[in-house]
C-alpha cells in the first residue's frame, strides 16, 4: 500500500514538473495543471495534443494559473481550452480548413464563427451566431431588453431585422442558448383570447364606437398591446367580438352588458340625411321593405306575448331626407339599407365616333344629229335630247307678223307685228346639261355632242358624346327640323277653303344610350345611333338619307369598340346606240352615247365608353375638353377676323383646375410642375455648358492653326 501510493505521489509531481504531459494515446486523455505558464505556449501545447494548426494573434500576451485534479477527453479538453481563453478575454475563431485562429473576443463577432440552429447550437464558449424568428413580439422591442445580458463590450451582440421580424444574437455559445430559450419564453400570446358577445338591443357599430371612445378617453392606448383588448363589430348578427387577456375582455364583456339595455322610450325617431339618393325614391323601395320586417317581428312577439311594431317613412322632399319611426333593432336593419343604397353612383361618358368616306367618278360621252326632215337619232342617258333642245330653239325664234286682207277683194291691207319667241323650253332643255354641250347646224341638219366627267369626293366625320348615370337612359340631338307634306285636300269639289297637313321631322346626329356598370371596368350599353340628312326634292316631297344602328354591346371603360358599318362599291355602265352602226370603230361614236360611274362608299360607326366613379375624373375629363375649345378660340384669335381686323373674338375663361381638385392633388402637381422647371433649368444650363465647350474647342483649333 506504502508503494502505490508513492507511485501515485511520484506520478503527480512529474506532472506538475512538466507543466503539462499527454496521456499515452490510448488513453485520450489530459491532465491540466499550470503555473505561470505564458499564454502562447500554452496554445502551442494544446494545438499540439489535438493535432490542431492554430493562428495566434500577435497581440495576445500573458500569463496563465490553472490546476485540474480530473483527466480530461478530447471534447473536454478542448471546452477546457476555450474556457481559459475566455477568462483571459480570447476566443477561437474555427475556419473551414480546420485552422484555428485565437483572436480577442471583440474582433470574433465579426469573424468567420459559425451559424448555429437548433440541431446543432454549439456548447460553452464557443462563438457563434443564431438567428431567431418572433410570431408573437416586435423584434425591435425585445432586442434592447437581450443586449443587456450578452456581453457586448466583449464578443456579444444582439441585432433586429424589422422586415422578417427576426433577431440575430452573437456571442458564447452557453449565453447564446440561454438568451434564445429566454425569447422563445417571452414570445407568446399569453392568456389572449377572443369572446362573442351577442347583442338583443343595441347597435353592434353604436356599442363599439363608444367602448373605443371611452379606451382612448382613459388613456389606455399607452398600455402594452396584450392588456388593451380589441373590439370589432360584426353588424351581420349584431355581435361585438372582443379579443385580450381574461381580465381586459371580462371588464369589456361587462361594460357591453351593462349598455345593450332597451330604450327608455318604446319609439325610435331619426332623421336621415341622404347623400346621393332620392328621397321619393328611396321611400318607396324602404316601405315594401318595413312590411316585411313587421311581419316578422309581429309574428315573433305575438307568440311571445310581446307588443306589436309599427315602422312609419316618410320623405322630405326640401332636404332630401327620410324620417324614420321604428325600434332599435328594426332601426338598425333599416340604417343598413340606406347605407348600402345611398351610395355614388358611377357616371359613364360614352362617345360615339361615325366616319364616313364616300368618292364617286361619272364619265359619259355622246353624239345626236337630226335633220328637218325628220331622220336622226336621240339618247337621253346624258342629258337633254337634241328634240328637246331643237323645240326649245324653235319656240325661241321670233315670230312674224301675219298680213292682213280685204276681206272684199283679198288685198293686203296691213301687217300684224312682230311676236318674240318663248325661251321656256329651251331653258327647260338647257338646264339639264351637265357638262359640255355643244350644237352645229348646217341647212338642215343639226348635231348635238355632249361631254360630261365628274369626281366626287366627301369625308364625314361626327363624333356626338353624352355623359349619364349608370342605368340612367339619356339622348342626344343635333340637326334641324324638316317640314314633310302629310296630306292635302283639292278645291275641284267646289272647297273654297283647301288646306295641307305638315308634320316636322328631325335629321341630324342622334345618340341615345342605357349604359349599365358591371362588376370591375365592363360597361354594357344598349345603344340607338343614327345619322339622317336630306337628299333632295322629287316631285312630291324630299327624300332623306338615314344611317340608322340599334344594338346592345359589352366594352371596357377607355376600349374603342366597332358597332357597325357599310363598305359599298358600286360600278354602272350605260350605253345607248343605234343598232350595228354603233358598233362600227370609230364611225360608230356618231351613233350612240356611252355613260360610265363608279360609286365607293365607307361607313363605320364606333363606341367609347369611359367610366367616371369620381369627381377627379370628372374633372380631368370636363378640362380636356374645355381646353380644347378655348384653344381653337385663342387660334382664332390669334387668327382674326378677315376684313374685320378690330374685331374681338369671344374666348373661354382659362379652366382654374386647382379650384376642383382636393388638397393632396394639388400638393403633388406643384412638386410636379417644380421638377419639371428644374429639369428645364439643367438642361438649359447642360446645353450652354455644350455650347462654351465646342466654342472653345473651335478657337483652341483656329489658334493652332
Amino acid at each position: 500500500m506504502k508503494k502505490k501510493g508513492f507511485r501515485r505521489s511520484l506520478i503527480a509531481t512529474v506532472v506538475a514538473g512538466a507543466a503539462f504531459m499527454a496521456q499515452p494515446a490510448w488513453s485520450e486523455q489530459y491532465a491540466a495543471n499550470f503555473k505561470g505558464t505564458d499564454i502562447q505556449e500554452f496554445i502551442n501545447i494544446v494545438g499540439k495534443n489535438l493535432d490542431k494548426t492554430i493562428i495566434v494573434d500577435p497581440s495576445i500576451r500573458g500569463k496563465i494559473n490553472v490546476r485540474s485534479y480530473d483527466l480530461l477527453n478530447d471534447e473536454q479538453y478542448y471546452q477546457f481550452f476555450l474556457n481559459v481563453l475566455q477568462v483571459y478575454g480570447y476566443a477561437v475563431v474555427e475556419m473551414e480548413n480546420n485552422i484555428l485562429k485565437v483572436v480577442k473576443d471583440k474582433d470574433a463577432k465579426v469573424a468567420n464563427i459559425r451559424v448555429a440552429d437548433d440541431k446543432h447550437p454549439g456548447l460553452g464558449d464557443e462563438m457563434v451566431t443564431r438567428i431567431v424568428a418572433l410570431y408573437n413580439t416586435e423584434a425591435k422591442q425585445l432586442a434592447p431588453l437581450l443586449r443587456q445580458l450578452n456581453d457586448n463590450a466583449g464578443g456579444g451582440n444582439v441585432v433586429n431585422y424589422d422586415p422578417s421580424n427576426v433577431l440575430m444574437i452573437t456571442g458564447r455559445a452557453a449565453v447564446v442558448n440561454k438568451l434564445v430559450d429566454i425569447v422563445r419564453r417571452v414570445d407568446k400570446q399569453g392568456d389572449v383570447s377572443t369572446q362573442v358577445v351577442n347583442l338583443k338591443h343595441a347597435s353592434a357599430g353604436e356599442i363599439v364606437r363608444i367602448v373605443e371612445s371611452l379606451y382612448r378617453s382613459s388613456g389606455n392606448q399607452a398600455q402594452m398591446p396584450g392588456q388593451a383588448p380589441k373590439i370589432v363589430a360584426d353588424e351581420r348578427i349584431n355581435a361585438v367580438i372582443v379579443s385580450g387577456d381574461e381580465k381586459s375582455r371580462d371588464r369589456v364583456v361587462s361594460l357591453i352588458h351593462k349598455l345593450d339595455e332597451e330604450q327608455a322610450s318604446n319609439g325610435n325617431t331619426k332623421v336621415r340625411y341622404l347623400r346621393y339618393a332620392n328621397a321619393e325614391d328611396l321611400e318607396k323601395v324602404l316601405t315594401g321593405f318595413a312590411e316585411k320586417l313587421e311581419e316578422n317581428k309581429d309574428g315573433g312577439k305575438s307568440r311571445s306575448g310581446g307588443r306589436d311594431s309599427k315602422i312609419n317613412i316618410m320623405a322630405h322632399v326640401e332636404t332630401n331626407a327620410l324620417v324614420i319611426s321604428a325600434d332599435p333593432d328594426q332601426m338598425r336593419t333599416l340604417e343598413s339599407v340606406i347605407n348600402q343604397l345611398d351610395i355614388r353612383r358611377a357616371q359613364v361618358l360614352v362617345e360615339a365616333i361615325i366616319v364616313e368616306v364616300a368618292e364617286g367618278d361619272d364619265v359619259g360621252f355622246g353624239i345626236q344629229w337630226g335633220t328637218e326632215a325628220g331622220g336622226g337619232t336621240q339618247f337621253n342617258n346624258l342629258g337633254p335630247t337634241i328634240g328637246e333642245i331643237g323645240a326649245g330653239i324653235w319656240n325661241a325664234r321670233p315670230k312674224e307678223g301675219t298680213f292682213i286682207t280685204n276681206p272684199n277683194d283679198g288685198k293686203v291691207i296691213g301687217q300684224n307685228p312682230d311676236t318674240p319667241g318663248d325661251i321656256t323650253l329651251l331653258a327647260q332643255a338647257l338646264g339639264k346639261v351637265s357638262g359640255m354641250a355643244w350644237g352645229v347646224t348646217m341647212g338642215d341638219f343639226g348635231a348635238l355632242m355632249q361631254a360630261v366627267s365628274s369626281d366626287t369626293n366627301s369625308n364625314v366625320l361626327a363624333t356626338p358624346s353624352i355623359t349619364t348615370l349608370d342605368n340612367q337612359e339619356a339622348s342626344f340631338i343635333v340637326g334641324d327640323e324638316v317640314p314633310v307634306l302629310t296630306g292635302a285636300q283639292n278645291s275641284s269639289n267646289g272647297n273654297s277653303n283647301p288646306f295641307q297637313t305638315v308634320e316636322r321631322k328631325e335629321v341630324g346626329v342622334k345618340l341615345k344610350v342605357i349604359p349599365q356598370i358591371n362588376e370591375g371596368t365592363s360597361v354594357k350599353l344598349t345603344i340607338e345611333q343614327e345619322v339622317s340628312g336630306i337628299n333632295g326634292k322629287t316631285g312630291v316631297d324630299v327624300t332623306f338619307a338615314t344611317r340608322r344602328l340599334t344594338t346592345t354591346v359589352m366594352a371596357d371603360s377607355g376600349q374603342i369598340v366597332v358597332l357597325g358599318g357599310l363598305i359599298n362599291e358600286e360600278v354602272q355602265e350605260s350605253v345607248q346606240k343605234v343598232p350595228f352602226l354603233g358598233d362600227i370603230p370609230i364611225i360608230g361614236h356618231l351613233f350612240k352615247s356611252s355613260s360610265s360611274g363608279k360609286k365607293k362608299k365607307n361607313l363605320m360607326v364606333f363606341i367609347k365608353p369611359t367610366i367616371i366613379r369620381d369627381g377627379v375624373t370628372m374633372e380631368g375629363i370636363a378640362g380636356r375638353k374645355y381646353n380644347y375649345f378655348r384653344a381653337l378660340q385663342l387660334e382664332q384669335q390669334e387668327r382674326g377676323v378677315n376684313l374685320m381686323p378690330n374685331t374681338q373674338v369671344p374666348v373661354l375663361e382659362q379652366w382654374n383646375q386647382a379650384e376642383y381638385l382636393a388638397p393632396e392633388v394639388n400638393d403633388i402637381l406643384e412638386r410636379y410642375k417644380e421638377g419639371r422647371g428644374l429639369d428645364t433649368k439643367m438642361r438649359k444650363t447642360d446645353s450652354t455648358l455644350k455650347t462654351l465647350e465646342k466654342n472653345k474647342q473651335k478657337d483652341a483649333g483656329h489658334e493652332h492653326e
